[in-house]
């Protein structure tokens, strides 16, 4: 858990790295600047084609995706083997005392909030039960804690896990324990994970586009397919680094009428390339990585879909150790047509 300490407001508590990068830069940004006169979102902006520097979303959470994969073909990744996903929802300062009283005394003064609101509102934030007054005598001391909602999971059911009203926490002290959706360095770590675009994975073939039957049809990607991409998390009191680094490459031929080498499909990384190219003189070679079809395509073609998987994980001040993320994947497919070998008889 990170603290809030009053004398550095923004506190680096996590950096994630490897290859394919979630990188959290230090953002000259914090709630409260100025020693606590306001509890602000960061004033960011990006240029028009939507690469820019930094955009504010999420609240709390601005993220820099001025390294991230560009392009037609890059994608987002997705959790490998399972369906986790980043929290819809988390908690984290939001308000000083009279930020608090500025959002929530239109409300009431709107209508209809009904009469038990009206009361249940005053009891709790005006006249002691718990808070006074807002808590204007801590100004300066802490900061009200709200929700806020990830990018792109407004509609999403698990967005309204957090239904606990706003409620105050001292600078040095950590959140109630009985509050799991309150931010830790892990909540931008993992937000960040949904923000990584990874470049397209169409993977050069020889034959190329067009092969054989039973002719092994070797498949690679070059090393210059991963430039390090990156996104940045960067939380006021918190800076997170999340990373992605491409581990192995996994061919489906989309038909079971094929073999793939290795035999599960799965081809590893090494030497920053996945797979071999085809050269002269390896007709006779098993490729490292690719496919043989058994069958013809016939008037169509078999489509072979390659897929990255990325491991992606998080490290920062305070933790001693790399903090796995689950693995995630992005793929696409390409048309490969299977022609039999045709003999001439004389």
């Amino acid at each position: 858990m990170c603290r809030m300490t009053h004398r550095r407001r923004l506190l680096t508590c996590g950096t994630v790295a490897a290859l394919a990068v979630l990188a959290l830069p230090h953002v000259a940004s914090a709630y409260g600047p100025g020693g606590g006169q306001g509890a602000v979102e960061p004033d960011v902006s990006g240029d028009a084609d939507g690469k820019g520097v930094l955009s504010a979303t999420a609240g709390a959470v601005v993220f820099d995706r001025s390294k991230n994969g560009t392009g037609r073909s890059a994608g987002p990744v997705t959790s490998a083997g399972n369906n986790w996903a980043p929290p819809a929802c988390h908690y984290a300062p939001k308000y000083t005392p009279t930020q608090l009283k500025a959002h929530l005394e239109p409300i009431r003064e709107a209508g209809p909030t009904g009469h038990e609101w009206d009361a249940e509102q005053r009891d709790r934030y005006v006249i002691g039960k718990p808070y006074k007054d807002f808590n204007k005598d801590k100004t300066g001391e802490g900061y009200w804690w709200d929700s806020y909602v990830a990018p792109g999971r407004a509609g999403n059911p698990d967005a309204l896990d957090c239904t606990k009203d706003t409620f105050w926490v001292d600078t040095d002290d950590d959140p109630p324990a009985d509050i799991p959706q309150a931010i830790t360095p892990q909540v931008p770590a993992e937000l960040a994970y949904n923000e990584i675009r990874t470049p397209g994975t169409e993977v050069a073939l020889a034959p190329e586009g067009t092969t054989k039957v039973n002719l092994p049809t070797w498949a690679w990607l070059d090393g210059a397919e991963f430039k390090p991409v990156s996104v940045t998390a960067s939380v006021p009191l918190l800076n997170i680094e999340a990373t992605a680094e491409p581990i192995s490459l996994k061919i489906d031929p989309s038909t079971e009428d094929s073999e793939t080498y290795p035999a599960s499909g799965v081809c590893e990384i090494g030497n920053g390339k996945i797979g071999e190219p085809y050269a002269e003189g390896k007709s006779e070679e098993t490729p490292p990585c690719g496919v043989k079809y058994l069958h013809s395509s016939g008037n169509g073609s078999y489509p072979l879909t390659a897929s990255v998987t990325w491991k992606i994980s998080w490290t920062g001040t305070g933790v001693n150790e790399v903090q796995d993320l689950p693995d995630g994947e992005f793929g696409a497919e390409q048309s490969v047509i299977v022609q039999e070998i045709q003999t001439v008889n004389r």
